[in-house]
């Protein structure tokens, strides 16, 4: 299904959640959570895709890179892609259970498959989201992340469990999601100490990652705990307003940490383009949030797999036009 195909069906599902703007900057919905928006005067949202936008690149054409390479290996497991889907849940709270968890989780892990890359799931208030992500691993036989919300110890524990039982290739905790509003739903959330995230990290055999790292310091605890990853996020400018942009906090946490642990990136990313830059600043993968979710409104597994396939050709042609013959010689050379 071509891009635009996929725009006009997912405007028609999302008719009220979410008007597919030219340019998905975070402007026009200010403010909408529950839905797409982002956090009161929407600024993080804004951030994330200000700071990416702001980079330019360097055209290069004369050299070897004629078919560029994006294969990469990730806790053992072999990626076509670098570019992952982000993990989103709360299809009844944001948008009316247009579809539901498990249609949204299926669409996802099904897609992702066929693009070759790792599926992911998160967690909410109701043991449904979770689940159904989950199941969706086991379903469609394909590598799962698994992010839970920062609950208690002992329910983060549990949901690890249910993790490992499913199959999942890692798991982790959004710790910036620590202010949701759970608590009404009998989910409540909080902060987490050092020590407490060390004992959670400790608790599985599975990789550990540790999403909404937005500072070196953290970054460096996230290291020190244990953690096998890091995602360098602001919550999809969801959970604080005023964060600065994710692409603007990445090089110096990549500076400090990267080769210690495997970082990881979201928050505006909306083309191949925005995956090269984000490589080029020090992460090594891509979570895409809104343009994968606008596939899975659209045309379920197969909006997904085209909006993975296409971000990674677009990729491709990136590399190609900047002189990388492979995902890991993309570096800061590449900015001007």
């Amino acid at each position: 299904m071509e891009l635009t195909e996929i725009r006009k069906k997912a405007q028609e599902q999302l008719r009220g959640y979410c008007k597919l703007c030219n340019e998905c900057n975070g402007e026009a919905c200010r403010g909408q959570v529950p839905g797409l928006g982002g956090v009161g005067t929407g600024r993080s949202f804004i951030n994330n895709y200000r700071a990416l936008n702001m980079y330019q690149l360097n055209l290069r054409s004369m050299h070897q890179a004629i078919s560029p390479e994006t294969e990469l290996i990730l806790f053992g497991e072999r990626l076509s892609t670098p570019i992952l889907p982000a993990p989103i849940g709360g299809m009844n709270v944001n948008f009316n259970n247009i579809i539901t968890e498990e249609e949204y989780a299926d669409s996802i892990s099904y897609g992702s498959k066929e693009a070759g890359t790792f599926s992911t799931c998160g967690d909410g208030a109701l043991n449904e989201v979770l689940q159904s992500g989950l199941n969706s691993f086991e379903k469609h036989e394909v590598p799962g992340i698994v992010f839970i919300k920062p609950r208690s110890v002992e329910e983060i524990i549990t949901r690890i469990r249910w993790a490992e039982n499913s199959g999942a290739i890692a798991v982790g905790v959004d710790v910036d999601a620590c202010a949701f509003n759970m608590a009404e739903q009998g989910a409540p959330v909080g902060p987490k100490s050092f020590y407490q995230m060390r004992r959670i990290v400790q608790s599985t055999s599975l990789p550990f990652i540790i999403k909404g790292i937005m500072t070196v310091q953290e970054a460096e605890m996230a290291v020190e705990m244990g953690a096998a990853g890091i995602v360098v996020s602001n919550h999809g400018g969801r959970a604080l307003d005023y964060t600065p942009g994710t692409a603007e906090v990445l090089p110096e946490i990549a500076e400090k940490v990267k080769g210690e642990i495997n970082i990881m990136v979201d928050g505006g990313i909306r083309s191949g383009i925005d995956v090269l830059k984000v490589l080029a600043l020090g992460a090594e993968f891509a979570f895409v949030g809104r343009p994968v979710l606008h596939g899975a409104f659209a045309q379920k597994g197969e909006g997904v797999k085209s909006v993975l396939e296409r971000m990674t050709s677009e990729l491709r042609k990136t590399m190609m036009l900047t002189g990388c013959a492979h995902v890991k010689a993309i570096d800061e050379r590449v900015i001007y």
